[in-house]
């Protein structure tokens, strides 16, 4: 379908990428960057127009322009529940969670965990967790999606697409950690926002405004489904198409699942998903951490104008595609029995938009899917650094962390690249539900271990650790057996044959009862188990985070701390600077090198420290160590806030809050 593609097009998009790159690497040179502390979170110097931005384009990869327009295309406008329930938790996240993460001192949640429960066993289950939740969902869900929306608008192979767009994405991101990632996502969301209004206001003109939106959709099918009568019911836009709380018994986004399942869904993904959190942990304070969530949340609104819409327009417009339900006739149009409805966003690009926006829109795609990667590929490096590597290795240096950071990077690049064979092959009719089926069978478990942990002190690493593990067992089960038994394809005729377990239970029901077992395994767990000490939950809970002091080491922290007190090196303590001096003017034996050997090695010593990101005054010594990392911890860990803007917050907060209730109780 390249042909669909002007030169306007390819120059809009060569534009892009340009500046782009130019963002990326102008953020490389700003400060702060030369060490774990500026590489992970940013220096913790970020203002909340930033950090609000990067929440929203973090969030809004390609899966939405999939996944959203897509089921909203199949089903009506059900499935916008999704979006505009994270308003209610990020506000949660910026007025419950952050100041008890920024109080203990976390850089990560894995490092949350640690400092709350203590021991080894959550930070590392969590941080491996994590870590294979970013390559099998994240990261592989972005590069499907992505890849299925750029072979229909390039007519590129999907394997060229996105390697290309790693590259791109994993250059910056390698080069300038979370700064890069921060600045350059600030300027996609500008992008996104741009071309997919320009989208929405042309396609809601077509169809004539809201009512004739309503109108036409109710009427949108393919030929052969008004036709054949095996197919009635199948293909045909759905009686609740334009409510959103539908019947917990016949509805395919349950009220019961969209207001409680979809709870713990979200209480993880936006209030404890490292993804999310190191957004607001990068802030310069307390106060520009709720803004920015508050910036945030005011963007989730978007997605109802931005995708949803521009969806059901496209099946409006392109029926014989979008709403085909003939398994036969979905094979011959998208590959794909279960049906088309992932082509809605792209047929919208492709045919609609006039030469030159389709560029722009391009662009935003590939925004999309470029800020998704960023901030999966610097959350998964800050992990492995700073929850594995560290446990590894006590008394690293910079310049070893931000190898390792780095090397992870090309790792999670290179892995995602091996997955798209497995992923062109595991594809559903309807993205958006395959996602997050996936992820209710895994998430509410640690939804309820940080819950817990914030609020309930009694809750103990035991219960924490075994409540894990048997919510574990439960949810692969369940995850098994959906794979095992799939529903019969639309208008084949046979009998769904699922275990009612499989049949009756929606998985947003079903992440209800995760939810329930798990509380009450760690509960149970916990009352059996010897409680934490008092001294050892300072500030690590809602109700101590203005604790004056810092809980108490446990006792392989306090091994840590002697470890860290001895001699580095059988020698004196030699920073780099005087490496390079002695390096640079002798050899090994003390023979003065020739000036051009002297230069040379001066040369190499900048471009490694360049490519280690580090700035050279503290690269042989540990971040915990630097006297200048010590006095911007007390800085980081502050709760302070001005009264007059706190009150400006708390104003803005309970808006926002009270625009989204009535925007969802609108459209009910």
């Amino acid at each position: 379908m390249a042909e669909y593609l002007g030169w306007e097009d390819y120059l809009t998009i060569g534009i892009y990428f340009v500046l782009v790159i130019g963002v990326g690497l102008w953020s490389t040179c700003r400060s702060n960057k030369g060490s774990a502390h500026g590489y992970f979170l940013a220096g913790k110097n970020m203002h909340w127009i930033p950090v609000g931005a990067s929440i929203f384009a973090s969030n809004i990869g390609a899966p939405m322009f999939i996944g959203i327009a897509g089921s909203a295309a199949a089903s009506g406008i059900a499935v916008i529940i999704y979006e505009w329930i994270a308003v209610y938790f990020l506000v949660l996240l910026g007025w419950i969670f952050v100041p008890v993460y920024t109080s203990c001192g976390a850089f990560t949640t894995p490092g949350y965990l640690r400092k709350r429960y203590g021991g080894k066993r959550i930070r590392i289950y969590s941080s491996i967790f994590a870590l294979i939740g970013f390559v099998l969902f994240n990261i592989s869900i972005e590069i499907y999606s992505g890849g299925v929306f750029l072979k229909q608008l390039l007519g590129w192979n999907m394997y060229l697409c996105v390697v290309i767009i790693l590259f791109v994405t994993a250059v910056y991101t390698i080069v300038g950690g979370l700064t890069s990632v921060i600045y350059t996502d600030t300027l996609q969301t500008v992008v996104l926002i741009s071309g997919s209004i320009v989208l929405f206001v042309l396609s809601y003109s077509e169809v004539g405004g809201w009512d004739g939106l309503q109108d036409k959709y109710m009427k949108a099918a393919a030929n052969e489904t008004l036709i054949n009568a095996t197919l009635y019911g199948c293909g045909l836009p759905r009686e609740d198409s334009f409510t959103i709380l539908r019947s917990p018994l016949t509805g395919d986004i349950p009220w019961t699942g969209s207001i409680f399942g979809l709870s713990t869904l979200g209480l993880y993904v936006w209030c404890h998903d490292q993804l999310i959190v190191q957004r607001c942990l990068a802030a310069k304070s307390i106060s520009h951490a709720k803004a920015g969530s508050l910036l945030g949340a005011c963007l989730k609104i978007l997605p109802f104008f931005l995708y949803l819409i521009p969806g059901m327009v496209s099946r409006i417009l392109y029926p014989e595609e979008v709403a085909c339900a003939d398994p036969e006739t979905c094979s011959r149009v998208c590959g794909n029995p279960a049906g088309c409805s992932n082509m809605a966003y792209p047929l919208m690009v492709l045919r609609f938009l006039p030469s030159g926006l389709r560029g722009l829109m391009l662009a935003a795609l590939i925004a999309a899917l470029m800020s998704s990667m960023t901030s999966i590929l610097n959350s998964a490096s800050s992990i492995v650094t700073l929850d594995i590597w560290c446990v590894a290795r006590k008394r690293a240096s910079e310049m070893e962390l931000m190898i390792v950071g780095r090397i992870t990077v090309l790792v999670l690049v290179a892995t995602s690249i091996l997955w798209l064979p497995i992923l062109e092959k595991v594809q559903g009719g309807m993205f958006w539900f395959y996602m997050q089926s996936i992820r209710s069978y895994l998430i509410p478990p640690w939804c309820i271990l940080f819950m817990l942990g914030v609020f309930w002190k009694r809750t103990t690493e035991a219960g924490g650790f075994w409540g894990l593990i048997l919510s574990l067992v439960v949810g692969i089960v369940r995850m098994v057996l959906d794979f095992t038994f799939t529903s019969p394809l639309c208008g084949s005729g046979k009998p769904d044959e699922r275990p009612s377990v499989i049949a009756n239970v929606d998985f947003l029901h079903f992440a209800i009862i995760l939810a329930v077992f798990t509380t009450i395994c760690m509960v149970v767990i916990s009352l059996q188990t010897e409680p934490r000490p008092g001294r050892k939950l300072r500030r690590v809970t809602w109700w101590t985070r203005h604790d004056k002091q810092l809980p108490d080491p446990d006792t392989d922290e306090e091994e840590e701390e002697e470890s860290q007190n001895e001699p580095r090196e059988r020698g004196r303590m030699i920073d780099s600077n005087q490496i390079e001096e002695e390096t640079i003017g002798d050899n090994t034996f003390g023979i003065q090198l020739p000036e051009s050997e002297a230069t040379a090695n001066r040369c190499k010593t900048v471009c490694m420290k360049w490519i280690c990101g580090t700035t050279g005054e503290n690269a042989n010594q540990s971040a915990w160590e630097a006297e200048d990392i010590r006095k911007q911890q007390e800085k980081d860990q502050s709760l302070d806030e001005n009264p007059f803007w706190r009150r400006v917050l708390n104003i803005s907060a309970v808006i926002i809050i009270i625009t989204t209730t009535v925007l969802i109780a609108y459209f009910n």
